[in-house]
């Protein structure tokens, strides 16, 4: 596949820290614009707040607006680029896991839950009060990243975690706490997703993944069903028609190449497998997809 992976090394604009880059949303593209003109993945933990401007931003081949009070969250390996319909202005940050992990031995950075399972939606809209909050402790961060005052790294980690839990807070006001899934169950989720994204390509049944995690097939559903409503079956073909989509359009690999990098027997049953999850051909879907960037 030809999909740009970018890593923090490339983004530099002040004196460098290990793993964690902080910028206006403004500078950041201006900046970086020969990085991230077209879709791209990165191997590091992002997230943006927009203040201005109008646009979509695409993740994996959703389509999400942008407007003020827009936060987004993208994990590594996630492929997205933007598209502004007027000038947008921000915050952006993003550091490795190993930045944040390390710092919080009892709390790990996929513990809040737009870094949790890939259900979870990479999006949230804060409302004016709580833009205005938000807005103040990200330019209190970039303020930081900045200069070079002493404990400037901890200060950095500290106000990046009080961000982090002030989003969760918004990003849960709906939930209701008492009836969230166990801890035990959650963990086993996101076990079985870090396993599929590692085995998809070969391993497309259940059996091989409750294996792999020590459980039961019937328990492994379990699982799935309480904690995302649906079946591990769904989860490894949803991967699966990702990976296909992301290689049918950001690859220069023929059709039945993919099938067999894919490892289906043959296109004519990959082709069959895409459209029955899709309602559309991979040579369908590809056409589609550049008639409709070709839009934009």
């Amino acid at each position: 596949m030809k999909i740009p992976v970018l890593n923090i090394g490339q983004f530099r604009e002040s004196a460098p820290l290990n793993d964690v880059y902080v910028n206006s949303f403004s500078n950041h593209i201006q900046l970086n614009k020969h990085l991230i003109n077209r879709p791209h993945t990165h191997n590091f933990y992002l997230c943006v707040l927009f203040t201005e401007g109008t646009g979509t931003h695409e993740i994996d081949f959703n389509s999400y607006s942008i407007n003020p009070g827009k936060v987004f969250f993208l994990k590594p390996g996630q492929t997205h680029f933007w598209k502004f319909e007027t000038p947008p202005e921000g915050f952006i940050f993003f550091h490795s896991q190993e930045f944040y992990d390390l710092k919080f031995l009892g709390h790990t950075i996929n513990s809040f839950p737009f870094f949790g399972s890939y259900q979870n939606p990479p999006v949230l809209q804060l409302d004016s009060q709580k833009l205005n909050d938000l807005k103040s402790k990200f330019r209190d961060v970039y303020t930081e990243y900045l200069q070079t005052h002493l404990l400037r790294e901890l200060k950095i980690i500290n106000t990046l975690n009080n961000i982090y839990i002030e989003l969760t807070r918004v990003y849960t006001a709906d939930i209701n706490l008492e009836k969230l899934t166990s801890p035990n169950y959650s963990n086993i989720l996101e076990n079985l997703e870090n396993l599929i994204n590692i085995h998809f390509y070969k391993e497309k049944f259940p059996k091989f993944y409750a294996d792999k995690l020590n459980i039961s097939t019937k328990h492994l559903n379990r699982v799935v069903k309480q904690t995302i409503n649906k079946t591990t079956n769904q989860l490894i073909f949803e991967r699966v028609i990702l990976e296909a989509k992301r290689m049918i359009v950001h690859s220069h690999d023929n059709l039945a190449t993919i099938a067999d990098t894919l490892e289906f027997s043959d296109y004519a049953y990959f082709s069959k497998f895409f459209k029955s999850k899709t309602g559309m051909t991979p040579l369908g879907f590809r056409k589609k997809y550049f008639y409709k960037t070709n839009l934009k």
